[in-house]
C-alpha cells in the first residue's frame, strides 16, 4: 500500500462539494461529509471522480 503525499492531501478538495476531505488510512479513501461520498485511493493516487466514489453509510454520514 503506498502513502499518499502529505501535501497533496493539504490541497485536494472534493470536486462536488469544493470543502475538505478526511483521510481514511485505513480504507485507502478520500472522505467528504458534506457530499456524503469517499474516494478511492489507487497506488497512492487519489481517484477523484464523483462517478468512482462510493457513496457513505448512514452510519459514517453520523460520524459513528
Amino acid at each position: 500500500m503506498r502513502e499518499v503525499d502529505p501535501k497533496l492531501l493539504e490541497i485536494l478538495v472534493c470536486p462536488v462539494t469544493k470543502g475538505p476531505l478526511i483521510y481514511n488510512r485505513e480504507k485507502q479513501e478520500l472522505v467528504s461529509k458534506m457530499a456524503g461520498l469517499a474516494y478511492p485511493i489507487r497506488n497512492g493516487v487519489p481517484i477523484m471522480l464523483a462517478a468512482e466514489a462510493r457513496e457513505l453509510s448512514e452510519e459514517e454520514r453520523a460520524g459513528t
